[in-house]
């Protein structure tokens, strides 16, 4: 039935992410006369607008939302939907595992696409003709190595419940049709066959219709696929002893070095301007250490100092990251959740002192 006419505009809900993908896949669908509304879920692990947001290095970066950019300059509605603490469960207790660090990549599509088609059932139950028809992705066949493999994609598509209502529209062609192809609904033949890591054809599609301007394709939007991040996720459960994490972790891991010099406490040094008034907002969460007599890093203190030589290790670690690191003597002040405040004055490590074990995550 692929051409039929149409007689009831169709609708559909994408998954939008703010990349180049999901914006053909609306795109594709839009040049057929269908109706998209987008969605995009926050899970606290997005890479956009957190560090570039915070880093004096990148305070004439664009600090655009991709995705509510995307929705704007497609004309589409964006349902922006916080499932942090629903994720937890898609981070911790992966069903597919994870990919080459922490990343759930395939529980993590299951988990979107399930939660998308909810909302396409939903809003049938109570919209009756005005409800969604069909959910589409930007997914292309082999473009990623655990989440987009053509086994994987109709086990995304079954798990989620979405079953063929789920329209890949940049790799039909690889993919056995679905509903809206089979109903006429969309066209087929105007559908696409790309496949693998090349960006090529979806540069070459973005030119036909007119959009020049798009986030960097393959640029990667979740921080569990960074090798460094992941370790510092790793590190934080093993020196709690518990696989869990509130929102303030996630953002923390983003920010700083993390040096573990104890098992039982970190530091968490900020690197420049922007990240040390990001810390300055955690100092009545945590225990917190600066110089007083030079210029330097504001650094937090994840975990409890065991005494005066815990104390005076740690002071001694940021006084290397102060102006006076080639001084004989740094003053620093300790500085208590609860404000009590105290003074140390002690000689900075030397760079060599500062082991390569110490960094979390970083050689």
């Amino acid at each position: 039935m692929s051409g039929a006419t149409q007689t009831v505009p169709r609708r559909a809900i994408a998954l939008v992410s703010g990349g180049l993908d999901s914006m053909l896949a609306v795109k594709v669908m839009q040049d057929q006369g269908i109706e998209v509304e987008g969605v995009n879920f926050y899970t606290g692990f997005c890479v956009e607008g957190h560090t570039h947001a915070i880093r004096e290095k990148d305070k004439d970066r664009d600090k655009r939302n991709n995705a509510l950019w995307v929705a704007e300059r497609l004309g589409i509605k964006l349902h922006i939907i916080d499932i942090s603490e629903e994720y937890k469960d898609v981070v911790l207790n992966p069903k597919h595992g994870y990919g080459a660090h922490m990343n759930p990549c395939l529980d993590c599509k299951i988990f979107m696409v399930g939660k998308a088609n909810l909302m396409l059932n939903k809003a049938r139950e109570l919209a009756a003709d005005k409800g969604f028809d069909f959910v589409i992705t930007g997914e292309v066949v082999g473009q990623r190595p655990k989440s987009q493999r053509k086994e994987t994609l109709p086990m995304i598509a079954r798990e989620s419940g979405a079953e063929d209502r789920l329209l890949r529209p940049l790799c039909a062609h690889n993919l056995p049709e679905t509903l809206p192809e089979r109903e006429g609904w969309v066209d087929r033949s105007r559908l696409h066959g790309f496949h693998g890591r090349n960006r090529k054809p979806q540069m070459a599609l973005a030119e036909h219709f007119g959009l020049d301007d798009y986030a960097q394709p393959a640029g990667g939007c979740c921080f569990l696929t960074n090798e460094t991040y992941s370790k510092k996720l790793v590190d934080l459960w093993q020196a709690r002893d518990k696989r869990d994490y509130e929102m303030d972790d996630i953002m923390l891991l983003k920010v700083g070095r993390h040096l573990r010099p104890r098992p039982h406490f970190k530091l968490i040094v900020s690197r420049e301007h922007g990240e040390n008034n990001f810390l300055e907002g955690y100092r009545y969460q945590f225990t917190s250490i600066h110089s007083v007599s030079h210029n330097g890093p504001l650094a937090l203190i994840d975990g409890p100092l065991e005494g005066l030589e815990d104390e005076e290790l740690a002071a001694a670690i940021v006084a290397r990251y102060t102006q006076g690191r080639n001084d004989s003597e740094v003053t620093l002040e300790i500085r208590s959740p609860d404000g009590v405040c105290r003074q140390v004055t002690v000689a900075p490590l030397a760079a060599s002192a500062i082991l390569p074990a110490w960094h979390v995550g970083e050689a």
